[in-house]
């Protein structure tokens, strides 16, 4: 069984607003945040999950699974309910009792379907504080619950298809007067099984000169079968960006200023996104043009250099009529 941390399939937590009453303090830490495995049809995978209550007192928590589905091109997986499919074939404890401070071993199991289909499936094990579907008398259920990502791969001849779809900076955005830039770009699969794109952006300047290369999916994320998913990158910037936004720039004209001093940039850039993916080494590339001028950094050195040439002028024309000053006398010749 293949396991791995993937970035995307990290850890989900799920909190059920109180309706009734207080909600009690939900801490429970499972790992690993994620499961990646590949099987064969008609095998059984087998593999344990650590169950960890930071609560005070003994604690009962209640599996449940749930398939999923790409939600929008965010990459935040959409959960449709237990019919059919994977979520069906996990099987676990119902119900698993940790004691305060202490960590519990949970086994699981999968049982592929002999037919089943070749590809990605894709579900969650939950572990909750309530018995699924467990409601109060007259009252909403309240509690809450956790789990991970199962990413199961099914054997088989899969089909791989797909593409990149644009490639801009946020909000299609041509000039700029000092980093960061924010760029974004779409892959989709048509595909049978997720892909995680992989790849570089390189920026050149005027002179085409390499000024910044920029990993493309440093996180990994995958693009599951029949969606299409956003990703994005920023050059120049350490804080986090809103997706879809262009990462905030420094407020005021004197701290705009100095920041186009701190990375001083200039003229026309070019920026390519080269990906490649999937078992077949898929690629993609595509390029994207824009402009930095520093224009609040320009337009001070324009005025000091004004006043630089005025107090010169000014300086020079009395110094002039210094010299002329002093110079003796000249009598007209007799």
């Amino acid at each position: 069984m293949k396991i791995k941390n993937l970035f995307y399939a990290s850890l989900i937590i799920l909190v059920i607003n109180v309706v009734v009453g207080a909600l009690p303090a939900f801490a429970l830490t499972v790992s690993p945040v994620s499961l990646e495995i590949t099987g064969d049809p008609g095998i059984t995978v087998t593999g344990e999950l650590k169950l960890y209550n930071e609560q005070e007192g003994t604690r009962t928590f209640y599996s449940s699974f749930e398939n999923f589905e790409p939600s929008g091109d965010s990459g935040a997986p959409n959960f449709i309910g237990a019919n059919g499919d994977l979520a069906t074939w996990i099987k676990s404890d119902p119900v698993v009792v940790v004691e305060s401070g202490k960590q519990s071993v949970v086994p699981f199991s999968i049982a592929i379907p002999q037919n089943a289909e070749p590809g990605g499936h894709f579900a969650a094990i939950f572990f909750g504080s309530q018995p699924p579907g467990a409601q109060g008398s007259g009252q909403v259920s309240v509690g809450g619950k956790i789990g991970v990502l199962v990413l199961l791969t099914v054997s088989g001849s899969v089909s791989e298809g797909g593409g990149l779809l644009d490639f801009n900076t946020n909000n299609n955005q041509r000039f700029f007067s000092t980093l960061p830039v924010g760029f974004s770009w779409r892959v989709n699969n048509t595909g049978g099984d997720r892909i995680v794109p992989r790849g570089d952006i390189k920026i050149k300047n005027t002179l085409q000169f390499t000024s910044a290369t920029l990993e493309a999916n440093k996180a990994e994320g995958s693009v599951l079968p029949g969606s299409a998913r956003k990703f994005e990158a920023v050059w120049g910037n350490k804080s986090p960006v809103i997706s879809g936004e262009q990462p905030e720039s420094p407020k005021g004209f004197f701290a705009m200023a100095g920041s186009e001093l701190s990375n001083f940039h200039f003229g026309w850039y070019s920026a390519k996104l080269n990906l490649n993916w999937g078992l077949s080494n898929q690629t993609s590339n595509a390029s994207y043009s824009f402009f930095v001028i520093p224009w609040q950094l320009l337009l001070i050195i324009l005025v000091i250099l004004v006043i630089v040439w005025f107090i010169g002028k000014i300086a020079l024309k009395r110094y002039n009529r210094y010299i002329i000053g002093r110079a003796p006398a000249q009598m007209p010749p007799q």
